[in-house]
């Protein structure tokens, strides 16, 4: 994983190239309507370009590391395979 990792025009908190993962800690700035919308956007760009996205809060990675923890870990385990395909720009 790597942090702060650009992907096209935008920048995601925790990225995994070879699983095309993002991993999003949004703190209450991202309950702002415009900031929560912004973000629907940009996760709705990258999606379309095969990237899946897991979202968490600051207080759920705070207070509840072990479960997200666990949560990526499954994500991961069950997750389907990716295809083959490469030469996106992200």
């Amino acid at each position: 994983f790597r942090r702060q990792h650009p992907l096209y025009v935008f920048v995601v908190d925790f990225y995994c190239h070879s699983l095309k993962l993002a991993i999003e800690v949004d703190g209450c700035v991202h309950q702002d309507k415009e900031v929560a919308a912004y973000d629907a956007e940009r996760q709705k760009t990258l999606e379309a370009a095969d990237i899946s996205f897991l979202r968490f809060t600051d207080i759920q990675v705070l207070e509840h590391l072990e479960a997200v923890s666990k949560t990526i870990e499954n994500f991961i385990k069950n997750r389907p395979s990716l295809p083959e395909k490469t030469g996106s720009p992200l």
